[in-house]
């Protein structure tokens, strides 16, 4: 029998797509890991497991969290970039590691862009300008003027080099044309500290660790790094509405696989994902850890980092370089 050139063409292209079909009917068929590149505990690996039961039940599999901390997320992210290309390993991704770092032409063991597959987003935090209560500041404006009559008197501690909470920092710095010292510490439970006890004047600072010395007036709010204000804090007015006009900066995790995972995979993924982070549970409790959600397509994810590299780029150029 002879086989015509358009029916061969048919006949392979049937063969190459038979087992894309057969891997996505199948997968999942085995324990899928996830892997949280924080401490137990804390607000991140709180985000994880609300919508790891969701997950389950739209695999139909179990989901291993597996806490892989250290140096940033980057021991985490490196543990998902070398796992195998199959579907069952994945994990969080935060915007430090996924942006700042690559920005600031941080060396890190995997490319970020390169390495590792976009899932989807997963959830976003505003950060909060602190205040020492003993500072004589009560407005932003406040703190813009004292930096501009005493350059360099002023400091502001942050999460760490490399961080969201960092480039909150040198923004409102470059923004506001002013001079301050960046402290970095290793996380923002640090800096809230070190506000409370009056060693340092000013912080960015994130919800989760900071709300109750906020509540009780032993750090003043000043202003909000969202777009709009924040439901934990509506009576703090934001950057852009004291005058730094444009200024926004979120901090936000997402969720990413190996790079080669199978795009029919990635798909089955970000649906689960999709659908636990519309659950109102989860939102729920999203939402008291002081996140909001923010499920995503893929290719609006892989969009979202790419536009925060350029976005931190420019404005570590017009800085000068990485402030030292």
């Amino acid at each position: 029998m002879s086989v015509n050139r358009r029916e061969l063409i048919t006949l392979v292209g049937g063969m190459a797509a038979a087992p894309v079909a057969a891997r996505a009917q199948t997968y999942p068929s085995k324990p899928i890991r996830f892997i949280v590149p924080f401490p137990a505990g804390g607000s991140t690996d709180a985000a994880a497991r609300a919508i790891a039961p969701r997950l389950e039940k739209s695999l139909g599999q179990t989901v291993l969290i597996e806490n892989r901390a250290g140096a940033g997320a980057v021991i985490g992210l490196e543990a998902i970039a070398r796992a195998a290309p199959d579907g069952y390993t994945f994990g969080i991704a935060p915007a430090g590691a996924m942006s700042v770092n690559p920005a600031m032409q941080v060396k890190m063991p995997f490319d970020a862009r390169k390495d590792l597959a976009a899932i989807s987003n997963l959830a976003e935090t505003p950060f909060i300008l602190g205040a020492a209560s003993t500072l004589k500041a009560n407005s932003l404006g406040d703190v813009i003027a004292q930096a501009k009559a005493a350059p360099g008197a002023l400091s502001i501690g942050h999460g760490g080099n490399g961080t969201s909470m960092y480039f909150a920092a040198l923004l409102f710095i470059t923004m506001a044309g002013v001079q301050m010292g960046l402290v970095p510490y290793r996380g923002t439970a640090l800096v809230v500290n070190d506000l409370v006890g009056g060693h340092v004047e000013l912080g960015i600072i994130d919800p989760p660790p900071s709300q109750a010395a906020i509540r009780d007036g032993r750090i003043k709010a000043l202003a909000v790094s969202s777009k709009r204000r924040f439901g934990f804090f509506p009576d703090v007015p934001t950057f852009d509405e004291q005058g730094l006009n444009g200024y926004e900066v979120s901090g936000w995790f997402g969720l990413v696989a190996p790079a080669g995972t199978p795009p029919e995979i990635v798909a089955r993924l970000n649906a689960a994902v999709v659908a636990a982070l519309n659950d109102p549970e989860v939102i729920q409790h999203i939402r008291t850890i002081g996140m909001e959600p923010a499920p995503s397509t893929a290719a609006e994810f892989s969009a979202l980092i790419e536009s925060e590299i350029d976005k931190i780029s420019r404005v570590i150029a017009k800085a000068g370089g990485v402030p030292k």
